[in-house]
């Protein structure tokens, strides 16, 4: 099984399927030029790959495959069903993205790592891949020790890492989806209008709908917000600070972490 093949295969299809969606069913006006916003994102992304595959000691499936030849972690410790440790163990690694998504906006040296998600003015697919690269790295060894602790099978996560880079590139898309299919919608899996209003300018806005895959989660601890004060169309996205047009440029935004709000 080709793990790199399949999960750019996913990427790939689902970039090329969801922007053009939102290209021909926006849900909100696009105000700031593609070029820019784009050649950032998508460079911030492919760079954080190449950190991923340069100082990740292991790949999360690989570490699965020696957890389960050495008898490590939880479901390791447990016989159970295949398709029975294969679900427990989706829902697990995504309940630990829901508790780390929550940390990144609680513990401030995390939130200044992840602010870089969040200073994006605008709100599209290529938003679903714009990443500090140390936060994308300190995601990838937190995901080691996840899968370290919880012994999941290797398909599990496989599965998991491609729903997430679906997901992650569904939810972030300006795609407009009819308010009661939404409604439908949001009850199994994030919507763009559900995740859009973690991208408010208004922080209680931001802090709220953490979750990734399911939106269950927010619904559980009590950080599910349905809609935004301003609704869809009025709602100003991003952070009240580095919203100059300079800071969409790939180079401020790697030193946003490192200048504080009044060096915009």
């Amino acid at each position: 099984m080709n793990e790199v093949l399949i999960r750019l295969g996913c990427f790939f299809g689902a970039f090329a399927l969801f922007a053009t969606a939102e290209v021909l069913y926006p849900r909100r006006q696009r105000v700031a030029a593609r070029l820019i916003r784009w050649t950032s994102n998508i460079g911030i992304s492919a760079l954080n790959q190449l950190v991923v595959r340069l100082f990740a000691p292991i790949s999360a499936m690989l570490l699965a495959e020696l957890c389960a030849s050495q008898g490590w972690g939880l479901l390791n410790l447990v016989p159970l069903w295949s398709g029975l440790a294969i679900f427990l163990a989706i829902m697990l690694l995504d309940l630990s993205i829901y508790v780390q998504h929550l940390l990144f906006h609680r513990v401030p040296l995390f939130w200044r790592l992840h602010r870089v998600h969040h200073a994006d003015t605008e709100f599209d697919v290529t938003t679903g891949v714009r990443f500090h690269p140390v936060s994308i790295l300190f995601s990838a060894m937190l995901k080691l020790l996840i899968v370290w602790l919880i012994g999941p099978p290797a398909v599990a996560v496989l599965i998991f890492e491609v729903l997430l880079n679906i997901t992650s590139l569904f939810n972030h898309s300006n795609v407009y989806i009819p308010p009661a299919v939404d409604r439908v919608i949001r009850l199994l899996v994030v919507t763009p209008d559900m995740h859009r209003v973690h991208h408010s300018v208004a922080r209680c806005e931001t802090d709220s709908n953490f979750g990734f895959n399911f939106p269950w989660w927010d619904r559980l601890f009590g950080t599910y917000r349905a809609q935004p004060v301003q609704g869809h169309e009025g709602m100003d996205i991003g952070l009240d600070v580095f919203r100059a047009e300079k800071e969409r440029r790939m180079d401020f935004m790697l030193t946003q972490p490192f200048r504080n709000e009044s060096d915009e």
